[in-house]
């Protein structure tokens, strides 16, 4: 199943939203649930005042948890979990996953929304649940202001609060002379050497997929075309593609996901990593709240926190590309290093099923 439906999952949740719109609290079916509907018409109201849009949520007046689904990485999603709960109190249930397996499980409880929060690791996937009604616009969230503005939302639904660039990963006990080229690898030197994330497992598999096409036309589908039959093998998610790379079992990863590569270099693994001369596409991680979140103040403070200048600190070390543009990585290519393709982000979300579901088709 390709779990990266946009359009469906959406339409399929705002029916879940307008269901429970109609049904009141007498359509929750566990004492949680009806805990948090009644929870969010005291004092989280889905459709806060003018005056409580106005001014941020004060940390020192929140309690009570927030549900948010991540896109990880684990490591530093962990670290802003623990940052946010020590600085607010309020206790985070957070479910990790990719991309794929987060919107998968929100369909899996359409009938019973719980997740307040949700961090996704594709720009076109958010835009999808934007434009199907499904966020919580937040136009007043702290330093959003600051992040490079081709990643956010200018009414405020979603907040990419970092990004990573997608590259060719190679090992380098295995590979002397890297490839300068997407279409190296499609060349007779690389075959049956190479790997490709499955755009239906992992979101910027998905972003880079589009975004190719979207700068290159029709023809960018020969690029795939001559990877397959050159034995590109489509292998999972991003880890379970970069994982026979780092072992030798297999040479390079195409459309690796930076951060990834860069964190095992530097945990001693024999990898690094390259961005083609033509270009490459920036998959931004956007968060955004969920219209159905009986904890909304409480959402608002953790979008805060993901902007604020501890949390931009902590994805500057995760070798991640930072959404603040005053806020630089370390250890890593910044954004004025990487070459990119002239992507179109709308074309990306209006075409991501179907590019997904061919390119699955294509490498089966």
């Amino acid at each position: 199943m390709n779990f990266i439906k946009k359009s469906k999952l959406g339409s399929v949740l705002l029916t879940a939203v307008l269901s429970i719109s109609l049904a009141g609290c007498g359509s929750s079916n566990t004492p949680e649930a009806n805990a948090k509907a009644n929870d969010s018409k005291t004092k989280n109201n889905n459709t806060p005042s003018a005056t409580e849009q106005a001014s941020p949520p004060a940390e020192n007046t929140l309690s009570g948890s927030l549900v948010v689904y991540s896109a990880g990485p684990e490591g530093l999603a962990n670290k802003i979990k623990v940052g946010f709960e020590a600085k607010t109190g309020v206790k985070v249930e957070m479910f990790q996953g990719t991309t794929g397996k987060i919107l998968a499980r929100m369909e899996a409880e359409k009938s019973n929304p719980v997740v307040d929060v949700v961090v996704l690791a594709s720009l076109p996937s958010m835009q999808g649940m934007k434009n199907d009604g499904l966020l919580l616009p937040y136009q007043e969230a702290v330093n959003a202001g600051k992040l490079v503005s081709d990643w956010s939302d200018a009414e405020g639904n979603y907040f990419s609060y970092s990004a990573s660039a997608l590259g060719i990963v190679y090992n380098t006990k295995k590979v002397t002379t890297p490839p300068a080229s997407w279409s190296d690898l499609g060349q007779p030197e690389w075959k049956g050497l190479v790997n490709i994330p499955d755009p239906s497992l992992s979101g910027s598999a998905l972003d880079f997929m589009t975004g190719y096409l979207s700068a290159q036309g029709d023809s960018g589908w020969d690029l795939f075309k001559q990877y397959k039959a050159n034995g590109v093998a489509m292998a999972g998610a991003n880890q379970e593609a970069l994982d026979p790379v780092i072992t030798g079992a297999k040479s390079v990863v195409a459309a690796g996901v930076d951060y990834m590569a860069y964190k095992a270099k530097a945990d001693g693994e024999p990898v690094d990593i390259v961005y083609p001369a033509e270009g490459t596409v920036i998959s931004p991680r956007p968060a955004a709240i969920i219209k159905t979140s009986a904890n909304v103040d409480n959402a608002k403070a953790f979008i805060n926190y993901l902007l604020s200048d501890e949390a931009q600190a902590l994805v500057a070390k995760a070798y991640l590309l930072p959404g603040r543009s005053d806020v630089k990585a370390e250890n890593r290519a910044n954004l004025d290093g990487i070459k990119t393709f002239d992507v179109k982000w709308d074309w990306m979300n209006e075409h991501g099923d179907e590019v997904s579901t061919t390119f699955t088709d294509l490498f089966k």
